[in-house]
């Protein structure tokens, strides 16, 4: 694949969402893994990115309802807002933009309680905020590349749970804004289940895989139709993973449904996908998400071991570095098999702490790890044999290992 610029975020700070009471990520790389036992705040951190998404394409009021509203959002025993502060580039050497979001609940109903977009044009001077609002109302400046003495256009939205970078970033005179509200809006959070890409769908070419992977055989459709030579990659990758698999083909039906087909050698009949093992499924649905021809700019995977043999996940792994050229990856995991791929600065490991709230550190940053990595041990190793400063489940609830 070719190397093209996408937008990275590079920080992440979370406050009061579930048990991320006060977690930052620094220095975030093109692909990100998330290690930790069960209950450590993996899926909670994953559900970080798909609630900012969603609060961009369904609203943040639809998101918020989603989940359980401030009741079960919010940290257990904290007051204030939950906040969420991303750092990023639109491009390389670029300046960082920071996106700051505070949302508080009154009267059982939520609000924005302040949004922010800020940046330093040049190597000095402070960062100023171009975009900057508190419950409904507030100030813009214009412009491709915004700047503090520039004019600020006040503005005032009708409902103070509407995000501002969303209404705003719809216009054209606001290309900052719109260029993040663009970010945002196409990443793409995958739970993909085996169970969900064996159904029959109405006919129609799709160009991106669904969450759950529902839409399988339109995507499949989408590709013979439009890119047959990136359909044949896949094939190619998934003939070489799952033994004596020939073809995989979206057959049309009468009736204007879609089945997906799957035939085996020497087999001259192919079988119906419902009949398909949940590996070849769930590898078929993980390398047409990779090998998008317009991949989404980042992608979350939970998970992607499941269902999948062990010594495939080698494979998975080095295909999703070479995506991360083109997309931002962030996947949760608990497969030593799969993190062997992983370099230490790449692998995040999570345990909550003994008030239960969720801590984060960086493998590479634990106390022998870069050593024992140079010496020719893998990741995924160090992690079973418990060199990891914590995230074992049988150690101490997965924290730091007692002396």
């Amino acid at each position: 694949m070719l190397q093209q610029t996408v937008p990275r975020i590079e920080s992440l700070r979370v406050k009061n969402y579930r048990a991320l009471r006060d977690v930052e990520l620094k220095k975030i790389t093109p692909l990100t893994a998330f290690l930790g036992s069960n209950g450590s705040g993996k899926s909670t951190l994953f559900d970080v990115f798909a609630f900012l998404a969603e609060c961009f394409t369904d609203g943040m009021r639809r998101a918020w309802d989603k989940r359980g509203r401030f009741k079960e959002l919010r940290t257990r025993g904290s007051d204030g807002p939950i906040e969420f502060e991303l750092k990023y580039r639109e491009k390389p050497r670029t300046p960082i933009i920071t996106y700051q979001l505070a949302i508080n609940e009154e009267k059982g109903s939520p609000y924005i309680e302040t949004e922010s977009l800020q940046w330093r044009r040049g190597s000095h001077g402070k960062p100023f905020r171009f975009l900057d609002f508190r419950q409904g109302g507030g100030s813009v400046i214009t412009g491709e590349m915004p700047d503090e003495a520039d004019t600020r256009i006040d503005e005032q939205l009708d409902d103070p749970s509407t995000l501002a970078v969303s209404t705003l970033g719809q216009l054209a005179r606001h290309p900052r804004v719109s260029a993040l509200r663009r970010f945002i809006t196409g990443w793409h959070l995958s739970y993909l289940s085996a169970d969900a890409t064996r159904g029959v769908t109405e006919s129609g070419p799709q160009e991106r895989l669904s969450e759950t992977g529902d839409n399988l055989p339109n995507v499949i459709q989408y590709l013979q139709e439009r890119y047959p030579d990136r359909l044949d990659e896949i094939l190619s990758i998934l003939s070489d993973r799952v033994p004596r698999l020939e073809k995989v083909d979206a057959e049309l039906m009468t009736d204007g449904r879609l089945l997906l087909q799957i035939k085996d050698a020497p087999f001259d009949q192919p079988i119906l996908a419902k009949f398909a093992s949940d590996g070849t499924l769930k590898m078929l649905s993980y390398l047409t998400l990779l090998y998008d021809p317009e991949p989404p700019q980042l992608i979350g995977i939970e998970e992607p071991e499941n269902y999948l043999h062990p010594r495939l996940l080698s494979g998975l792994a080095e295909e999703c570095h070479e995506v991360s050229a083109l997309s931002q990856l962030m996947i949760t995991t608990h497969s030593p098999h799969f993190i062997n791929e992983f370099r230490a600065n790449e692998v995040w490991v999570l345990y909550r702490d003994d008030q239960g709230f969720t801590v984060c550190k960086r493998t590479s940053e634990m106390q022998g790890i870069n050593e024992f990595l140079e010496a020719g041990a893998k990741l995924g190793q160090l992690w079973m044999e418990g060199y990891f400063e914590f995230g074992d489940p049988l150690t101490n609830s997965g924290g730091p290992r007692r002396r």
